[in-house]
């Protein structure tokens, strides 16, 4: 009997695939090549398992597979049990700021926390709730009191007040398990909001939580090791935390002293990464070449991060070192495209061959006709032609009986001749979808 694939991914694969968007789920269906990129995303992971830490700067042109990279990475993540945390960089959402652009894009990680059980975001409240259940569970079985539990949370927290404003965060935490225990939802609220960053005010910190400190512009990685060191409290195996779009520090931040001080805290993260000043937590930058190698704007414009991602000067074509930090994803080829088609025919027909809306040779005529209209382009950057595929398997799903051959005949492919008008900035950049559709293979 085929195998059936799940009513909520089929839709979600199709449905993305035709606006030029990588699904969120399903992945699973579609994967092919990419192999040893993700198995040394695998390394990663479990050095961070052991207590390491790991950084991955993810490059590669318009439409090669960087924010697919980033959700199957995702996929694995989850499976491995961590915590994953994902966040586009916008103007209006920065690693460093000073008028709360940076505490923006920290709340907007937090808002996307996702785990194994909830792995489209909102899964802060619960984490927390899993670590005070545990511990409630474990003193009520000795015949303890909620005092007592709460005296050993009190205790369980202070391994964090080594960290900066970890003091602070054991008061919240408890302060959200007082809430439990008096049903007071608004108390538990406020703590949720100080722990996802939504306070602007230390006044209203203090007023409602009773702390000094606050989530700001000037200390969000501080936070997001505190947050790391908490998951892996709750059980987790670390904190994965994934942006994309980071061409934006590049290319739409005009000001040299701001992109220099979003590379510093870049530089920041690398150095504490790569020098094993945190563990359980590991960084995933996905970015253009440009982002990478433009010496008047790009990462290699500031002089310590250029020294410290210089790529190893004896890799040569066919070779690969993937020690070191950056992940150049090459083009897709032919066969791959061959194989993506494939699998999306599957989808479409829910893997039952006998529901194949084209046979083999409808593949084969339509990647050459995808070459005789895009060239090269149509497997190193594929988006045009699946998006053109799937739009073509939808026409014959919804009209039975259509003779491929001639629907293909009269077929045009839109090319995007333009693609870095899709790096939208702003809001719009905010509604932007993932920008790439070449798929991998665990």
């Amino acid at each position: 009997m085929p195998t059936k694939i799940k009513s909520r991914e089929r839709d979600a694969i199709i449905n993305s695939l035709r606006s030029g968007v990588v699904p969120r789920v399903g992945l699973q269906h579609i994967q092919v090549g990419r192999s040893d990129e993700v198995e040394a995303v695998i390394n990663d992971l479990k050095r961070a398992e052991n207590g390491s830490a790991f950084v991955r700067f993810i490059i590669g042109r318009f439409g090669s597979g960087k924010s697919f990279f980033l959700n199957l990475a995702q996929m694995v993540a989850l499976e491995r049990k961590f915590v994953v945390a994902r966040a586009d960089i916008t103007p209006d959402r920065r690693l460093y700021a000073s008028d709360g652009k940076a505490r923006l894009l920290y709340s907007e990680l937090m808002q996307n926390l996702s785990t194994k059980s909830k792995p489209d975001g909102g899964a802060l409240t619960g984490i927390v709730e899993r670590w005070i259940s545990d511990i409630d569970y474990e003193i009520k079985q000795k015949g303890g009191d909620n005092k007592e539990v709460g005296k050993e949370i009190t205790t369980k927290l202070r391994i964090l007040q080594e960290y900066v404003s970890g003091y602070d965060f054991a008061i919240v935490v408890n302060k959200y398990y007082e809430g439990f225990c008096s049903h007071n939802d608004i108390l538990m609220v406020n703590a949720i909001r100080w722990l996802k960053g939504d306070y602007t005010t230390k006044s209203d910190a203090r007023k409602d939580l009773g702390v000094r400190s606050f989530i700001h512009d000037m200390n969000i990685y501080d936070y997001l090791k505190l947050m790391a060191r908490f998951i892996q409290m709750a059980g987790y195996s670390g904190l994965l935390i994934n942006f994309d779009e980071m061409v934006v520090l590049s290319q739409r931040l005009n000001n040299s002293k701001a992109r220099n001080s979003n590379y510093e805290m870049i530089l920041r993260i690398l150095n504490d990464c790569l020098q094993g000043d945190v563990s359980g937590i590991g960084f995933i930058f996905a970015g253009t070449d440009e982002f990478l190698e433009d010496k008047r704007r790009g990462l290699f414009s500031y002089e310590a991060l250029a020294t410290r991602l210089s790529e190893n000067m004896f890799v040569r074509e066919g070779l690969k070192d993937f020690l070191g930090p950056i992940i150049r994803l090459s083009n897709l080829s032919p066969e791959n495209l061959y194989v993506l088609f494939h699998n999306i025919r599957k989808v479409f027909a829910n893997d039952d061959s006998s529901k194949y809306l084209v046979p083999d040779e409808g593949i084969e005529s339509f990647l050459q006709h995808c070459s005789n209209v895009l060239g090269s382009e149509y497997f190193r950057t594929p988006r045009d032609s699946v998006k053109a595929f799937v739009n073509f398997l939808s026409v014959l799903e919804q009209n039975p009986g259509t003779d491929w051959k001639s629907l293909l005949g009269d077929t045009k492919i839109e090319v995007n001749s333009d693609p870095e008008s899709e790096l939208i900035s702003g809001e719009e950049n905010e509604n932007k979808g993932d920008d790439d559709l070449s798929t991998f293979k665990l």
